[in-house]
């Protein structure tokens, strides 16, 4: 144990040398991405489904949709309900059982993106007022962590979404509940995407790996929908000086069009 801790201060001060020095320990400048690879296949039985990697990280999202009652002040919306499931596979730090703070933390990051960019028409979700709408739940599980796992979950809950087909319900004069053969498409009005980045003295980052996340200062996630527009923030850990937040967030939306387009060029979004 001592040995491992030993490492990995060894490896902790290699990458804040490397920082100062303005590189990375993968090679990667401070705005690359790591390659993001979707699966194909069907791997779930969920309405749509997403298998994504970045770099070696790698998670799974489904998306389940089914019915019921309308929060009460939103009577005319169909409800989104987000989850993240940090799997004891995906790393050692990870325990089983219900999710935890950082869990919890994660499904909010992706579903605050959503909700700020107004990416689903939820109005569109409402099949009788009042009483009757579609509810979409948001599964996202961790199969292999190193690093930025919230931005993998957010692209891959894009990817889902797109895909997802939902059976058609409708409702008789009598209130009987009829669900139907044909589906429709989820109805998706924007993709946010979310970029995560780190601080590692003054070096600021995009996109860490796990060893990077162990030694980093600070952490925070932005998230830019299609018009270039802040969605939502989150600081994760740490804190950021205003002109840091100006450059990540001038760095996200640069980097917009060229994650978008590698999403559809791998068929990611339908």
């Amino acid at each position: 144990m001592l040995d491992e801790r030993i490492a990995a201060e060894l490896v902790g001060d290699y990458i804040r040398e490397l920082a100062a020095s303005g590189q990375r320990k993968d090679g990667r400048a401070f705005d690359e991405i790591r390659e993001i690879k979707i699966r194909p296949g069907t791997f779930t039985k969920a309405e749509g489904e997403a298998w994504i990697s970045l770099g070696a990280t790698q998670v799974l999202v489904g998306v389940k949709a089914d019915v019921g009652t309308p929060f009460p002040d939103t009577p005319d919306k169909g409800v989104l309900i987000s989850n993240v499931e940090l799997l004891p596979l995906a790393s050692p730090t990870f325990e089983p059982g219900p999710p935890d703070e950082n869990a919890i933390e994660m499904a909010r990051v992706v579903d605050r993106a959503l909700r700020g960019s107004n990416a689903i028409d939820m109005e569109a979700l409402a099949i009788k007022s009042g009483e009757l709408v579609y509810m979409i739940f948001l599964d996202m599980y961790a199969l292999d962590h190193d690093g930025n796992i919230i931005d993998a979950f957010a692209l891959g809950s894009l990817v889902a979404l797109s895909r997802t087909r939902i059976p058609v319900v409708e409702v008789t004069e009598d209130g009987e509940m009829i669900v139907k053969e044909e589906t429709f498409d989820l109805p998706l009005r924007d993709l946010p995407i979310t970029f995560t980045f780190i601080k590692i003295g003054d070096a600021l980052m995009l996109d860490p790996t796990l060893e990077e996340e162990l030694v980093s200062d600070a952490a925070i996630t932005i998230s830019i929908d299609s018009s270039g527009r802040v969605c939502s923030i989150q600081k994760r850990h740490g804190s950021f000086r205003v002109d840091e937040i100006k450059r990540a967030v001038s760095i996200a939306r640069s980097k917009y069009s060229e994650v978008e387009g590698i999403l559809r060029e791998q068929g990611g979004l339908v």
